[in-house]
């Protein structure tokens, strides 16, 4: 507004459906017996107001204004008084793109379109810009560490892998290490983030990392013999990828994207081991040290892990509970892992057992190329 006179103040009412005006100068209420609308003033110190309307109603607005002066008993009616009011009125999405601590985001329901901002570090309001919840720099910093830091418990894992000669699983693991831990440097909620490429593809890479982390420990855990491991545990960790990377584009977020491969896995394991037990006719795994010190602790770390991923987590304890997740899943794996497959003995002519019905005959005198068989008689060797 552009007004003349030092004590000059333009009250205004703004109110949907009909209008209200200021009754008398005692009373600057902008409200009525049955309705209220939305009081705004402005004045030679401050010539501009703003109001925001979240989500205004379709129809007609009324915007009454009155200018009063200021006087020692209150605000009163002023002679010769100019005015001049500009008003501006638009609609927006979202209050300033939500600030630095927002997200604008839209949702499309019964033909209807909604916009609000998701705020995020402790930040409220319409537009992201209530700071009394938020977090702090510090804090922000700390939690972001806490969760890229926490994917470092794979290191002992990828080692153990390798010293087993279990080198996919091992290029399994660095691959989730890796993405888990820039995705969860992007994904933070404040101005600690850093993101190497596209949010989306972190995030689809980190839940795909994770996923196949346990499909490949448990396939190995199996113990499938050399020939169906050459061939079929390679086909089943692609088709577990393709159908994982299935899951993750219908639901990222769904546990039975964690739960289903790994109960699918654990049968398949079940299988094997049964099947191995029949034969041998003792359990397997053969020794007690494996299930007292190996396998019994892995279960229980992966079962506390599934437990607080699927019941404690949530969006306000998310930094310290996911980095627990991280070291627990970690930790399974390296109990869990089996150890170092045994080599298949190679049979040699001389550990043949005898007896099996049939001589071979080597002639000596052909294998040294002999061709004079004036100069040195033949001789033939036989083994069972």
């Amino acid at each position: 507004s552009t007004l003349k006179g030092a004590n000059v103040t333009v009250f205004g009412c703004l109110n949907h459906g009909m209008p209200l005006f200021l009754r008398d100068n005692s009373s600057l209420k902008c409200e009525s017996e049955t309705e209220a609308g939305f009081f705004l003033s402005v004045n030679t110190s401050a010539n501009i107001t703003k109001l925001r309307i979240p989500y205004p109603q379709t129809g007609t607005w009324y915007l009454s204004l009155r200018s009063l002066c200021g006087t020692e008993h209150g605000f009163e009616a002023c002679p010769n008084v100019t005015a001049e009011v500009y008003m501006r009125a638009y609609l927006t999405p979202c209050i300033n793109d939500c600030g630095t601590y927002g997200q604008c985001k839209l949702l499309r329901t019964n033909n209807y379109l909604y916009a609000a901002c998701e705020c995020k570090a402790g930040w409220e309001g319409w537009g992201c810009t209530d700071n009394s919840e938020a977090y702090s720099y510090s804090f922000q910093l700390l939690s972001t560490l806490l969760l890229c830091l926490s994917n470092l418990m794979f290191v002992p894992p990828v080692a153990i892998a390798i010293r087993s000669h279990y080198l996919l699983e091992a290029s399994v693991y660095i691959f989730t290490m890796f993405f888990s831990t820039f995705y969860h440097a992007c994904d933070q909620p404040g101005i600690v983030v850093f993101c190497i490429m596209e949010y989306d593809v972190l995030q689809f890479c980190d839940f795909l990392g994770s996923l196949m982390s346990v499909w490949v420990t448990v396939i190995a855990m199996a113990r499938l013999k050399s020939i169906i491991k050459q061939v079929g545990t390679y086909c089943a960790v692609s088709a577990g990828a393709m159908s994982l990377s299935m899951a993750l584009q219908l639901d990222r977020h769904g546990l039975w994207n964690l739960l289903g491969p790994s109960l699918f896995a654990l049968g398949i394991m079940a299988v094997a081991w049964t099947v191995r037990t029949i034969r041998r006719r003792r359990c397997y795994p053969p020794t007690w040290k494996r299930w007292v010190f190996f396998l019994f602790p892995g279960t229980m770390i992966a079962t506390s892990a599934v437990a607080l991923y699927a019941f404690v987590e949530t969006e306000e304890n998310y930094f310290y509970i996911h980095s627990i997740w991280h070291m627990l899943i970690a930790g399974s794996v390296g109990f869990l892992l089996p150890p170092r497959a045994k080599p298949d003995a190679k049979v040699t002519p001389l550990k043949r057992r005898r007896g099996c019905g049939y001589q071979l005959c080597v002639n000596e005198h052909e294998e040294l190329g002999l061709v004079d068989p004036a100069i040195i008689s033949i001789n033939s060797i036989c083994t069972s």
